[in-house]
């Protein structure tokens, strides 16, 4: 059984706002909402990817 620490998060992209990733982060370690610079593959380019509930 995978553990309650981890949990799943979707990140979607700040200029497009589309949900392109779903990553896993620990709970107990940052418990605030990530921001991630990835590629969005709309924009073509690199731009920051902010967690969604």
């Amino acid at each position: 059984m995978a553990s309650d620490k981890r949990v799943q998060v979707t990140l979607e992209c700040t200029e497009c706002k589309r949900r392109n990733y779903i990553t896993t982060k620990n709970k107990m370690n940052s418990r605030d909402r990530i921001e991630i610079k990835k590629y969005c593959k709309w924009e073509r380019r690199h731009t920051v990817h902010k967690e969604t509930r």
